[in-house]
Order: C-alpha cells, then sequence, then structure tokens
C-alpha cells in the first residue's frame, strides 16, 4: 500500500515537474518563468525526498539541502534581475 502511493506521488511530482516545463517555454512573462523554476525546485527535492524514503536511506539528504539552496540563490538572483536588470551592481568612482 504505501509504495503504491510512494509511486503515484512520484508520477505526480513528475506531471507537476512536466506542467513547469510547459510553462517556462510558453510563459507570457519572465515572472511567470522564475515562479516555474521555483517551482521545478521545490517539486524536484520533494521527489528526492520520496525517493529516500523508497530506498529506506538518509543518503539523499545532503542532495536535498544542496538543492534547496541553489534553488532558493537563483530565485533571488532571477527576481534582482527582473527587478534591476542586473544582478550584481558596481558602484563607479566619477
Amino acid at each position: 500500500m504505501i509504495q503504491m502511493m510512494i509511486t503515484i506521488a512520484l508520477v505526480l511530482f513528475a506531471i507537476a515537474i512536466g506542467m513547469a516545463v510547459l510553462r517556462i517555454i510558453l510563459g507570457p512573462s519572465m515572472p511567470d518563468r522564475v515562479l516555474a523554476l521555483d517551482v521545478i525546485g521545490v517539486n524536484l527535492i520533494a521527489s528526492i525526498a520520496v525517493i529516500s524514503v523508497l530506498m529506506n536511506t538518509k543518503a539523499f539528504l545532503e542532495a536535498i539541502l544542496i538543492l534547496g539552496i541553489l534553488s532558493f540563490i537563483g530565485t533571488i538572483a532571477y527576481s534582482k534581475f527582473i527587478e534591476r536588470g542586473v544582478v550584481v551592481e558596481r558602484k563607479r568612482d566619477r
């Protein structure tokens, strides 16, 4: 019973990731694409956690942490780019 629920969860996460990829390709605006990238990151983290439960191991927890940090930093960088047009601002001495 648990195996079937875990398999269904993985299939649903895969469908959600596929829909987010479609939103990245067809998204009408840049904020839609940034949000879709964030959704992909969250669903990947959840998928890795479910696979970790399925395999009964703690080996993937570091990968979950790294993916979470990278996803967060990427979302912040894209948001900053949308808002200001640059990610890193440099002050000039003139």
